[in-house]
């Protein structure tokens, strides 16, 4: 082979590898779409032990919830960088940043030094962000998407980085006490700071109640600070005190219509927070509850994100150790399924907690302990293909980054 033929033969190759690149990449860019809506709901306790409980409250043996018509699903471990069961804060942190931290710790590695979220990596890639709790904004599930602190208890400086840095689009939730100073409003701030005032300032519009948030015109481009109430939102069974509090499927829903004018698509983070307050003090109906109002969430993102979101419904710990003993009726649900079993046994029981007539706890204690146990996690749409097995709750942060 003469050295001309050779080089015409390599340089033919070089063309080949060239337009091959060019056409991969033209594939990767226009086929291969990344997802419009990224949505993530975390509810404490999404063990298959609890998720049995709640099918069965809701509807009996035969009822499926929405969040089952997912269709991957894997087991998570959890552990934290310094404890085996972690707390909420590093389990939020290890969703939020995909990184271990340690106990207390919210986005920040173990040398003081910040974690980026999803949400800031989502920020810097022009999407819109919301971040939704029926807790307090300033609660470990929510903020380690926006806050960076080795104490999540100080909640004046997690309410402070919230305002400070806006990193969302849409705040929707209860913990309005540490938004205020302490001689206005109910408020709990020794620093005099009004983070509301702040929020408006920085083109925020301001909700309180359910009604003000459905006002809110679906054309707008949404800048929302709702807070509904002083701390905790209600609980369903709370019908005087949540008469004018939205439900966390109209917070959703709301959130979904306001958040897709952007065209690069959103991030939206949901935190089923009740659950966990409930598990602390071993209310195991409102538990079962809490995971319906959840699972109407669900329903509601799947209607109205569209069937090419990716949906992701994982936890961040178990807590306290629901069982639903003895063997109830086939057709048993809502109360019928909680009373004393035919056994006279009580039927939802706890392994630690404060425990209550109709729900003891075989190790009292003034709340619920966290439970050395894996979590679910079910997803549908592009990525959630990755759900299969035995993983580390990190991967949710590695799922989600890819689809950014």
């Amino acid at each position: 082979m003469n050295n001309k033929f050779r080089n015409r033969l390599l340089a033919l190759a070089c063309l080949f590898l060239f337009l091959g690149g060019g056409v991969a990449l033209y594939y990767f860019n226009w086929f291969i779409q990344k997802p419009f809506s990224i949505i993530l709901f975390i509810a404490d306790g999404l063990t298959s032990s609890t998720l049995t409980a709640s099918r069965l409250y809701e509807g009996g043996a035969d009822h499926r919830l929405v969040l089952e018509s997912l269709p991957h699903l894997a087991l998570l471990s959890t552990y934290a960088n310094d404890y085996a069961v972690p707390d909420d804060a590093s389990a939020a942190t290890a969703l939020a940043t995909g990184q271990k931290v340690n106990r207390l710790t919210l986005a920040m590695d173990g040398k003081g030094s910040p974690l980026p979220s999803l949400a800031d990596l989502a920020r810097a890639q022009g999407r819109s962000v919301g971040l939704i709790t029926n807790s307090s904004l300033t609660s470990p599930g929510l903020a380690a998407f926006f806050a960076k602190t080795s104490s999540s208890l100080d909640v004046a400086s997690v309410s402070a980085q919230l305002a400070d840095g806006a990193i969302a689009d849409i705040f929707l939730g209860g913990g309005g006490g540490d938004f205020f100073p302490a001689d206005s409003h109910g408020g709990r701030r020794r620093d005099g700071r009004n983070l509301f005032q702040e929020m408006r300032q920085k083109g925020y519009t301001l909700v309180r109640t359910r009604a003000e948030l459905n006002e809110i015109p679906l054309w707008h481009r949404p800048k929302i600070f709702g807070v509904f109430a002083l701390d905790q939102m209600a609980f369903s069974d709370e019908i005087q005190a949540g008469a004018n509090q939205p439900t966390l499927a109209e917070m959703v829903r709301q959130a979904i219509q306001l958040l897709q004018y952007n065209r690069k698509g959103y991030l939206l983070v949901v935190d089923a927070s009740l659950i966990d307050a409930a598990a602390y003090r071993n209310e195991g109906e409102r538990v079962l509850r809490c995971m319906g109002d959840l699972d109407k969430a669900v329903a509601t993102a799947l209607q109205y994100a569209g069937n090419t979101a990716l949906i992701i419904v994982t936890g961040k710990q178990s807590v306290g150790g629901l069982r639903l003993n003895g063997y109830p009726f086939r057709r048993d649900k809502g109360v019928s399924l909680i009373s004393t079993n035919t056994q006279g046994v009580p039927s939802l029981t706890w392994s630690t907690g404060p425990g209550k007539t109709d729900g003891p706890a075989a190790w009292p204690t003034s709340a619920a302990l966290g439970i050395a146990e894996d979590i679910l996690v079910l997803g549908g749409g592009p990525g959630s293909e990755r759900l299969t097995g035995m993983e580390d709750n990190t991967l949710i942060f590695k799922i989600l980054e890819s689809a950014l």
